[in-house]
């Protein structure tokens, strides 16, 4: 998958590969999952998937950016971003390589 984009797509149809179930229940599934996890940082701000990652809502003050072609100042709104960050595990698996 070197250089590729992983899919919704692409996971139902891991999942499917692994598990023979129908493609069609497993895209239901992965839309499943990733709504759960949309969810919850909705309503709770923070997601932990264990062994894998913790996913949280963090809140970002306003500030002034700038355009770079025009060095325009611009206002930039005060927003909420998600951050990502991978648990020793996965930090693990991924120095170590692909597992066969």
């Amino acid at each position: 998958m070197a250089g590729k984009t992983l899919t919704r797509l692409d996971l139902a149809e891991a999942l499917r590969r692994d598990c023979g179930v129908r493609k069609q229940d497993c895209i239901g599934l992965v839309d499943n999952v990733l709504e759960v996890i949309a969810n919850g940082l909705v309503d709770d701000g923070e997601v932990k998937l264990s062994s894998f990652a913790t996913f949280t809502v963090a809140s970002k003050p306003p500030r002034v950016g700038r355009n770079p072609k025009t060095g325009e100042e611009q206002p930039i709104l005060a927003r909420k971003v998600v951050r990502f960050r991978a648990s020793q595990n996965m930090k693990s698996r991924v120095a170590i390589g692909k597992i066969p």
